[in-house]
């Protein structure tokens, strides 16, 4: 699998793990007692995150992004579906 390949499915992976993150494992959390869910879920999340953030920084010569697109792309990955605005402005 190419990088780029690789970093589209790290990237949607990482967008769904955040939206279930937030609005899954959080409520099962705080509102019914249950942290198993933000464990497991933060966890997948934390990897995934890392992931994307590597494999941006690793993309940003060969995709000739500059400084600003990659701090963008970077920053994405803080936001719920930033990484879906990724995908669809940098990857297509």
């Amino acid at each position: 699998m190419n990088q780029n390949r690789l970093f589209f499915w790290v990237s949607r992976f990482e967008g769904i793990s955040f939206l279930l993150l937030l609005g899954v494992a959080m409520p099962l959390k705080y509102i019914w007692h249950w942290p198993l869910g933000v464990e497991v879920v933060g966890m997948a999340h934390g990897l995934l995150f890392v992931a994307y953030e590597v494999l941006a920084l690793s993309l940003k010569s060969t995709r000739d992004w500059t400084f600003k697109q990659w701090l963008i792309i970077a920053f994405c990955a803080l936001l719920p579906f930033g990484p879906f605005y990724v995908e669809k402005k940098y990857l297509s």
